[in-house]
């Protein structure tokens, strides 16, 4: 009986370590990116950033995750008439801030294309 005990004690920690230790695998990070076009700079950067966190909205809905963090990161380009953007089409400088990396090229149809891009981690 005592062994029978011990045997159960032992399988019930057993059991309680694997659930905690279970938990953080759902905890994660991503890369999320927003791509818009604009006339002019200010309303393509706004575009750009008003994709993005529509796009972390979605993605928070979708996944039905709580609390994330966002912090910037840069976002390959996402052009809409080519394959690539050359170096030479980009403006500068970026615009950086705590939530969001946004590159600008010149566009083919638009004179500004931008894409932001943000890490959300959960």
């Amino acid at each position: 009986m005592r062994s029978y005990l011990r045997g159960l004690a032992l399988a019930s920690i057993a059991a309680g370590l694997c659930l905690a230790h279970g938990a953080p695998a759902s905890a994660g990070c991503i890369g999320l990116s927003g791509t818009a076009d604009g006339f002019d700079k200010e309303t393509a950067v706004g575009r750009a950033q008003l994709a993005l966190s529509d796009y972390v909205k979605e993605y928070k809905a979708t996944k039905k995750l709580g609390a994330v963090t966002v912090s910037a990161m840069r976002a390959k380009p996402q052009p809409y008439w080519r394959d690539s953007v050359s170096d030479n089409l980009f403006y500068k400088p970026d615009i950086v801030n705590a939530r969001s990396y946004t590159i600008c090229w010149t566009g083919v149809v638009s004179p500004y294309v931008c894409t932001s891009g943000a890490k959300i981690c959960w």
